[in-house]
């Protein structure tokens, strides 16, 4: 067995060190048994909508509060290359527990036991069969423990069998739009994928909006499950960040949870596209500062200088991105344990040290440590925090898969486990 770490609640010592500096909000369980009765937030129904307004204030209290602690852990600084990562991508578990980690910077899939042992890599850079372009961050796992590989720069959808053999792929045409981001329910299997219009000199775009569409195991995708509208990111003069974006995320049933992050309101639709549910609570909006504009301008040059941009090409760069005047109400959700709903605040740059800022990462970094936590019916419960520069990958029960970085940068995959009262 290779070397990699595991972390039970019963290391004291272990934890104390990767958790170091966590704090553990109120939290509780979800039961009905245990809800306190003073919740006080309102219901309303407004013609079949039920309308969720919860106070700043919630559920939980110290005495049944949820805690996570690390219990797993795999990766090494140095040594076997099996178990270095250069940027992990998204996280995926077979039905025996093999966990299979997506790796940009390699253009690879990683199998790992349930136990931390290497297994296999799937996959290569390049753009043949089986072969992954370095976007292909996002893997699924399907009914059978089918691995669904998106792979939008070679504009198709690839599948593995659990022994990593190549099952075919399904291409993504031209009139099927541009995949924007895929997402997975790991409870049912379910996939989805938001796809935006693509237009043409001949044919320019008149739609504003997205389609959240079904992807069978096939790798197709079929019906529609919702519409919402683009986002504001990509313009035609370049980048502008922090402006409206749509949010979403799928049930157990296809259900569809949405929102525009720019304020704090989250919709329930059923799989029909019915809206029923509006889930809602208070935040302050927090200006956009120079010395946030100044971490993304770090980041955003490192990510070019590695792809080959010549330094003097930075300032012309610099000149196509564009900043909103806030920060978005937060930076994304997932659906989780006992059905709860987990919502990630935004973290702002300018919160961190000088030496945070230089080494910036915006896809780890930009999310805040405490996840607000409400219940199946949308009642607000309180915060989780997860440990510092841990940011999670995969919901599953009640584990939660992500990845962690130590002061070096170094990425670990790690497995948190929520404790609840």
């Amino acid at each position: 067995m290779k070397t990699f770490r595991i972390t039970t609640s019963t290391g004291c010592t272990q934890v104390r060190r990767f958790l170091a500096g966590l704090v553990f909000m109120n939290a509780t369980a979800c039961s009905a048994a245990s809800e306190p009765s003073e919740w006080a937030g309102t219901i309303t129904d407004s013609a079949g909508v039920l309308l969720v307004t919860n106070p700043e204030q919630g559920l939980w209290t110290e005495s049944n509060a949820w805690t996570v602690v690390e219990d797993f852990r795999i990766g090494e600084a140095g040594g076997d290359p099996d178990y270095q990562f250069g940027q992990v991508g998204s996280i995926a578990v077979s039905s025996s527990g093999d966990i299979f980690v997506s790796d940009r910077q390699a253009s690879e899939v990683r199998v790992f036991s349930r136990s931390g042992t290497y297994l296999r890599t799937i996959g290569e850079p390049g753009s043949g069969p089986g072969q992954f372009a370095p976007s292909a961050m996002e893997i699924m796992m399907s009914a059978g423990d089918t691995l669904i590989v998106p792979d939008v720069s070679n504009r198709r959808i690839s599948r593995f069998l659990p022994d990593g053999t190549f099952a075919g792929s399904a291409v993504i045409g031209p009139a099927v739009g541009q995949p924007m981001r895929f997402n997975w329910n790991p409870a049912s299997h379910h996939m989805a994928v938001q796809v935006r219009p693509i237009g043409s000199e001949s044919r320019p775009v008149t739609s504003t909006t997205d389609a959240i569409r079904l992807v069978e195991t096939s790798g197709t995708m079929t019906d529609t499950l919702l519409d919402l509208p683009s986002g504001g990111l990509f313009q035609e003069t370049g980048l502008r960040f922090f402006t409206p974006e749509p949010m979403w995320d799928i049930g157990d049933s296809l259900t569809v949870l949405s929102a525009i992050n720019s304020e704090y309101r989250i919709l329930l639709h059923d799989r029909n596209g019915a809206l029923r549910r509006v889930i809602t609570r208070p935040f302050k909006l927090r200006a956009i500062g120079d010395r946030d504009i100044r971490a993304l301008f770090v980041y955003l040059d490192r990510r070019w200088l590695d792809a080959g941009v010549p330094p003097e090409r930075l300032p012309r760069n610099h000149s196509l991105v564009g900043f909103a005047d806030f920060f978005p109400a937060f930076y994304t959700f997932q659906t989780g344990y006992r059905g709860t709903l987990w919502v990630q605040p935004v973290q702002s740059p300018a919160d961190l040290s000088d030496d945070e800022i230089e080494g910036y990462n915006f896809l780890e970094d930009f999310g805040a440590s405490g996840w607000d936590v409400f219940d199946a019916e949308g009642k607000y419960l309180g915060v989780v925090t997860m440990p510092h520069r841990f940011q999670p990958r995969l919901f599953l029960e009640d584990r939660i898969y992500g990845v962690w970085r130590d002061e070096l940068d170094v990425q670990y995959v790690v497995r948190l486990k929520i404790v609840d009262a």
